[in-house]
């Protein structure tokens, strides 16, 4: 049967299992949606206000759902808008399909109305990117496409399909999903074996688990591994939500804002087992301090972050999920009481030490989270708040916690929320923001408003940019340069505007009154939360330095 290209991108979606897809129309991707009409019924499209937005709703649908995501923007400023999105999804490992359109053939590279090399622009930060130039070839892009963006280390590829490609007719053989691609694996028995030696030798065994672990669905066997050989896990920021607070062994987050007895014990390991990580700067610090008395395991399915950072004891590349039942069973049962009874003296010591009373960051974080599900889908943008959620969120199921980790983009959170309530049935999902990345993209509560999905914002306000002000102080000799804002926005008023509900909180009776309504309302809900400018996220760790250098107050 002959179909038009744009009728076999959206008939190719559909067999892809796409039931719903993010992005604003324009002149060259008119084919496109003209097809998305026609197919109403059968693939939901959802407008955003800007393509940005577009692109983090489309990842934060990915996050939550472990799905692919996708999103649709016209060629030149709408391709464009669509850069930063794709790099958040890039340096996060999340999969995501962009669809542009772009001028007809004969008029690229003439500077044609809203012509933009966005294959080139975005060669950096795609797993793959393609410019289809044969309709014939179409099918198998989008095929390609999918396939790739899945397979192994997840991530964003590009498909930029010119309109007359749109328009022009071509035999459609049905757009079948592919089967993912195998990935290089050294998972053999003596590379386990060898793994094996030395966590059995460990007496300060620490797992260092990262968003590798959540994408590959292995926490059951991350949770058997632990126990088995006795250790204690840390996460990255991106790996928070791969084991439940109330875990006994769960640390939290470690490195450079991480909390004080999961920095400190990773620290004092005499085995670090690094799995779906990648030792990234913030999480190691001074690098020579790192890896001083301390063997280092590297368990990931992307070989090119294999001492990439880091030089490494023993690695094992493959699926982590698998690797990780494999290698439980190879192990020795282990019992270290002197390693969990410091454990306890640092948490406890913690405990105390950043207890706070009054209305702070950490308090609202902790009053949010008596109303919030164990399910309830977690965003941030990022900044101070994003670090006080990192420490201070009791986060207990996987795909709970999506926040922009690697590019550390300001302007996720809401576009990203919205993505993640859509891929859930429209769920009560909350963002925490502050007023510095909320102007960054505060037209999408636009659309939240549009799909009615009923988000609870949690600002942050405290007037500056908070984490760059933090610096300032410390390393800046308080020379405030640009940091301090002092905006005349009116939040409530702004949410109704918007179409939302509004509320001002300068007090702990004021948050819980506005929670009780907001987790009753079927509406997008703003709640400005005032709180002081000098507050810092401590502990910290100095950048390049090591957690002897640890400041904690």
């Amino acid at each position: 049967m002959k179909k038009n290209g744009a009728e076999i991108v959206v008939e190719t979606l559909i067999e892809h299992g796409v039931t719903d897809l993010f992005g604003f129309p324009g002149g060259a991707v008119l084919h496109l949606y003209d097809a998305l009409y026609q197919n109403s019924d059968r693939i939901n499209h959802h407008i955003t206000a800007h393509e940005q937005g577009a692109a983090h709703a489309a990842d934060g649908y990915a996050r939550a759902t472990g799905k692919t995501g996708v999103v649709i923007a016209t060629s030149g400023p709408g391709a464009t808008n669509l850069v930063t999105g794709i790099a958040t999804a890039y340096l996060d490992s999340v999969p995501v399909v962009a669809i542009t359109g772009n001028v007809s053939i004969d008029l690229i590279g003439k500077d044609s109305f809203q012509e933009v090399d966005i294959v080139g622009v975005t060669l950096p930060i795609t797993k793959h990117n393609y410019i289809v130039k044969d309709i014939n070839e179409l099918e198998d892009i989008i095929c390609e496409a999918f396939q790739i963006a899945a397979s192994g280390r997840p991530g964003p590829v590009l498909v930029d399909i010119p309109k007359n490609i749109q328009a022009e007719m071509c035999e459609f053989r049905g757009g079948k999903p592919l089967p993912l691609l195998e990935q290089r694996s050294t998972a053999h028995e003596n590379r386990l074996a060898e793994a094996a030696s030395i966590i059995n030798s460990a007496k300060r065994p620490y797992i260092y688990c990262g968003g590798g672990v959540v994408t590959s669905g292995g926490e059951s066997e991350l949770v058997e591994f632990a126990e088995k050989i006795d250790a204690l896990i840390g996460c990255s920021m991106m790996g928070l939500s791969a084991v439940s607070y109330d875990n006994p062994r769960a640390l939290g987050m470690t490195g450079m804002h991480g909390l004080y007895a999961s920095s400190k014990l990773k620290g004092e390991a005499d085995v670090i087992i690094g799995i779906g990580v990648r030792f990234s700067d913030r999480a190691t610090g001074d690098k020579i301090a790192y890896q001083k008395d301390t063997k280092i395991i590297h368990i990931d399915i992307d070989d090119a972050e294999i001492d990439k950072n880091i030089p490494v004891d023993c690695s094992i590349l493959g699926d982590l999920k698998s690797i990780l039942s494999r290698l439980t069973k190879m192990v020795k049962q282990a019992k270290h009481e002197e390693w969990n009874k410091k454990a306890s003296e640092y948490k406890q010591f913690a405990e105390e030490k950043f207890a706070e009373e009054g209305f702070t960051a950490q308090n609202v974080i902790k009053t949010v989270r008596k109303y919030a599900k164990p399910d309830t889908i977690v965003a941030t943008d990022v900044g101070q708040h994003q670090m006080w959620v990192a420490q201070y969120y009791d986060f207990e199921c996987p795909r709970t916690f999506l926040t922009s980790g690697g590019l550390g983009t300001m302007g996720f959170g809401m576009g990203a929320a919205n993505g993640a309530s859509l891929a859930t049935g429209k769920s009560k999902t909350v963002l925490f923001t502050g007023d510095g990345s909320f102007h960054m993209n505060m037209n999408e509560v636009a659309t939240a408003v549009m799909h009615g999905l009923p988000i609870v914002v949690i600002l942050m306000n405290n007037s500056v940019l908070g984490m760059v002000r933090q610096w300032q102080g410390l390393f800046y000799e308080k020379r405030y340069s640009n940091t301090t804002m002092n905006r005349a926005t009116n939040y409530k008023m702004l949410a109704e505007a918007f179409g939302a509900k509004g509320y001002d909180a300068h007090n702990g009776e004021e948050l819980e009154a506005a929670l009780k309504e907001a987790f009753a309302s079927e509406i997008p809900v703003v709640i400005n939360c005032v709180i002081d400018r000098d507050e810092k996220v401590f502990p910290m760790i100095p950048p390049g330095k090591a957690v002897t250098d640890m400041i904690i107050d």
